[in-house]
């Protein structure tokens, strides 16, 4: 009887360092990759939002037709579906005769309800699911302490994780994938999706397509072709430009690029051109991402309440619709907060320093609750990954991991020190953009 496999992909789009996919090839004779669009994605939130927006959307189905053309190259290729995974994963299993399932493990609310939904239907079919860590630098049980015994101090989980741990080993890319014959690749356009169509603004000074290959190719570029990496902890605030920043961070929400193969790089990088401050800068922001992971995982639900998880209660708040238009639609009044709003709408990016200010805007000046932030960004980015994006609010909103309390941005003194000669508000200055004269392509610089 021919051992077959499933590879359940989710977000970790990618064939370069993937534990799952190694695992299941090495134990199986077959193996049947697969993903699922859960259609819950395509309903919104509890504040009114969609659970995924147009920009992630379109980066998603890139990322997938990629993923496929990988595949293919090794003998394989990709099955897609619309549906609820514990509904369409069972059928799949019954289809190709699959005896074990192989994913990526889960550390957030909804997406582990799914998988218990999943593990549950399966065992039922006698077939075993097989979950493995396969979205941090470090992997969890490596770590220095238990899950249940992380700081919630960065600082310290930090220096005791860099004094004790060692970064894994990244898996290489399979030579060759057996699978049966797999049907060519049939992905839905945003509008069938109930989305609508992108189209890039001319003001973007970066296009992120989606994709293990575009991820490389965005490394490429940042490390050896620009050696950008050189002076990330100088420009690593900036707001205007496509190289201020390493920008790998939608690659790494839907895991075309792995942080462990990203730190390897790193240590290339500087075998090459030297080590600095900088490159160390680009790991130590890999551990916060890290860091947010194991929060999620140490408090759960907790990271999605209004008074988080620290003990200390949110700023009274409210929820007021027309305030959070104003927010949305960069009509606040304020010209940074309105300018990054507009980045973010328009593109679906904003730079970390205007995440901040926004955040803060939100909560402290409009008084807000800071879940309608997280829930909008949520929908918007084109980055959003839960545990970041939830975890980073919260710190925000003074619940969370901030261990100086609740801190306040002064968007105007922001705006003088990091746009002293409004360059970026000049170029995010006004709302209007006719999305029929957007261009379809933009170089990085």
């Amino acid at each position: 009887m021919t051992k077959r496999a499933l590879i359940w992909f989710k977000t970790d789009l990618r064939l370069t360092d993937n534990e799952a996919v190694v695992h299941a090839i090495s134990a199986s004779d077959e193996v049947i990759p697969f993903y699922c669009l859960d259609e819950r994605l395509l309903q919104q939130n509890d504040f009114g939002f969609k659970k995924i927006g147009n920009y992630r959307m379109k980066f998603l189905l890139e990322s997938l037709a990629d993923l496929d053309r990988s595949l293919r190259e090794k003998g394989s290729g990709l099955i897609f579906r619309i549906g609820k995974p514990e509904l369409v994963i069972p059928q799949i299993v019954r289809e190709f005769g699959i005896q074990k399932v192989y994913s990526k493990k889960e550390v957030a609310t909804e997406e582990k309800e799914i998988v218990s939904r999943v593990e549950k239907a399966l065992w039922e079919q006698k077939c075993v699911l097989e979950e493995y860590s396969t979205s941090t630098l470090y992997h969890a049980v490596d770590l220095p302490f238990g899950i249940k015994d992380i700081p919630d101090v960065f600082t310290a989980f930090r220096k005791k994780v860099e004094k004790e741990t060692q970064v894994r080993t990244f898996f290489e890319v399979p030579e060759r994938i057996n699978s049966p014959r797999i049907p060519e690749l049939n992905l839905p356009a945003l509008a069938d999706l109930g989305l609508n169509d992108v189209v890039s603004d001319a003001r973007a000074t970066i296009i992120f397509n989606g994709g293990e290959t575009a991820a490389k190719a965005r490394l490429e570029h940042y490390f050896f072709m620009t050696r950008s990496l050189s002076n990330y902890k100088e420009t690593r605030n900036g707001l205007v430009g496509a190289d201020y920043s390493s920008k790998f961070s939608p690659w790494l929400a839907q895991g075309c690029i792995s942080p462990r193969w990203i730190y390897y790089q790193v240590k290339s990088y500087e075998q090459i051109h030297g080590a600095n401050e900088s490159t160390y800068w680009l790991v130590f922001e890999l551990l916060w991402r890290d860091y947010f992971r194991f929060m999620m995982k140490k408090h759960g639900s907790q990271l999605f309440f209004k008074n988080g998880f620290n003990g200390l209660k949110a700023v009274d708040s409210e929820i007021d619709r027309a305030l959070l238009e104003k927010w949305i639609n960069a009509e606040t009044g304020d010209n940074f907060v309105d300018a990054n709003m507009r980045e973010l709408k328009f593109t679906g990016f904003m730079s970390n320093r205007g995440r901040q200010n926004v955040a803060s805007y939100l909560i402290d000046q409009l008084k807000l609750d800071w879940r309608l932030g997280a829930a909008y960004f949520e929908e918007q980015l084109i980055d959003y990954d839960v545990s970041s994006n939830w975890g980073n609010w919260a710190y925000l909103a003074g619940v969370g991991n901030d261990p100086r309390g609740k801190r306040v941005f002064d968007t105007h003194k922001q705006a003088k020190e990091y746009d002293p000669d409004g360059k970026y508000r000049s170029v995010w200055g006004t709302g209007s953009f006719d999305m029929k004269k957007g261009i379809k392509e933009l170089k990085m610089d």
